[in-house]
């Protein structure tokens, strides 16, 4: 006999908290924990504390903050995404400043986007659902505003300069849905523009994260600028 899906226990969402204010951390886990559907499974007043809980904890979500004393949230965001063991954890990053290049380079390391501490409650429970699900909690367009802002002032990457040789794995399909990717366009947006299907569409993106190693849509965006593939245009 086949249980309705609907009749499944809903495993909740198990959320680490990592910023050095207690305060804050007081406040995220209040309101967390007030969703029946999330979880705080552990508090980090540091980088080396979330890396640690993360390993231990195994949470789906981590809030990462990116100043914090000793280990910051940027190196913790790396080691957390290069950990195969942690594939399946999304940090979400916390900043005061929105506009930020630590925020790039916290989403070329991995990270499924960033929210501003300002940020409603609504928006940080929202985020904290879409990252759970694997995707990229800000908008592709936002993101492709931060990374060409980013590379018209000059910021540096930490790789290698840009190669579309890189993208030599892709087809020819994957790389004009790349393309509208960056360009900020949802799957609905992409399938009608290219007249295929959204269902379509996404196997493509998905297709894509995998052969270029990209965690979400987020680092697709990236890896588009990084390869040259589309540029920034100047305001």
């Amino acid at each position: 006999m086949t249980v309705p899906s609907g009749d499944r226990p809903v495993r909740p969402i198990r959320v680490l908290l990592a910023d050095d204010q207690a305060l804050l951390r007081s406040a995220f886990r209040v309101l967390v924990d007030s969703e029946p559907d999330m979880e705080v499974v552990g508090e980090a007043a540091d980088g080396a504390q979330a890396l640690e809980l993360a390993r231990s904890q195994a949470p789906d979500v981590v809030l990462m903050d990116i100043r914090m004393p000793g280990t910051d949230g940027l190196a913790a965001t790396r080691a957390i995404c290069s950990d195969r063991a942690l594939a399946e954890v999304r940090v979400v990053m916390l900043t005061t400043f929105e506009v930020d290049e630590y925020v790039v380079r916290s989403l070329r390391a991995g990270a499924s986007g960033f929210l501003g501490k300002g940020a409603e409650p609504e928006e940080l429970l929202a985020a904290i659902r879409i990252a759970a699900a694997g995707e990229a909690l800000l908008s592709p367009a936002a993101t492709k505003g931060l990374i060409a802002k980013f590379l018209a002032q000059g910021g540096e990457y930490d790789g290698p300069a840009g190669s579309t040789v890189r993208l030599d794995v892709l087809t020819g399909r994957e790389r004009e849905v790349l393309v509208q990717v960056a360009g900020g366009l949802s799957n609905d947006e992409i399938g009608e523009r290219l007249t295929v299907s959204p269902l379509t569409v996404k196997t493509h993106v998905n297709r894509a994260m995998a052969k270029l190693g990209a965690r979400d849509r987020a680092q697709l965006v990236v890896i588009a600028y990084e390869t040259g593939l589309v540029r920034p245009r100047g305001d």
